[in-house]
């Protein structure tokens, strides 16, 4: 909800659709560090029954009995983002569980967030979300989209490309100067604009 809707009144709307002995906070990046450190601790120590936060909660807070986290507009968020955030809960010995809620129904964004739903692995999530976004540019801007490299498919080939960049950083080790005339196709190449990129002048 981070942006999309005050934390302060979201808390308020649940103050009143919820029963008066439920105990709600809220929690957001604007708050002066002892102040949020305090509602942490009055969460950690069950003094508070819900709260409603930004993804300030993202790192670094750890209360083992944080059973349930419910992500709203979860498609706005990256998948790497989104398994930050599910490791809030779960830190303690009760079932716990993490919902996240999309108002779009788009089947791209759909599939991204079966990938969640799917696996734990944080190395194996980052992998499809690469594969969903596509990796952008290695020598450019773009940190998305997908690659057109004509080398080979980052994909399929990857085993592949990892030896041929570690010859070629062996190759370039043999030259500190980068002065070797059979080199230097090596030090040169173009970038998506078409424009020469020398890389001994990088």
């Amino acid at each position: 909800m981070d942006g999309l809707e005050n934390v302060q009144d979201y808390a308020k709307k649940l103050e009143a659709a919820l029963p008066g002995e439920i105990r709600i906070a809220s929690l957001h990046g604007r708050m002066k560090p002892a102040q949020k450190n305090r509602i942490m601790e009055e969460f950690a120590a069950g003094e508070t029954d819900v709260l409603v936060s930004t993804t300030v909660i993202e790192v670094g807070i750890n209360v083992p009995n944080a059973t349930v986290m419910m992500v709203e507009n979860a498609e706005r968020f990256g998948l790497a983002q989104l398994h930050q955030l599910r490791g809030r809960v779960g830190r303690g010995s009760a079932q716990s569980y993490c919902i996240f809620i999309s108002s779009n129904e788009n089947e791209e964004i759909m599939k991204r967030l079966k990938i969640l739903n799917d696996s734990n692995d944080g190395f194996f999530i980052a992998n499809e979300d690469l594969k969903l976004r596509g990796p952008g540019d290695l020598a450019g801007v773009r940190q998305s989209g997908q690659l057109d490299f004509k080398i080979g498919d980052i994909y399929r080939d990857s085993d592949l490309l990892l030896k041929a960049g570690d010859l070629a950083e062996r190759i370039v080790a043999g030259d500190p100067q980068r002065e070797k005339e059979e080199l230097v196709p090596l030090y040169r190449w173009e970038n998506e604009y078409g424009n020469p990129v020398d890389f001994r002048s990088i």
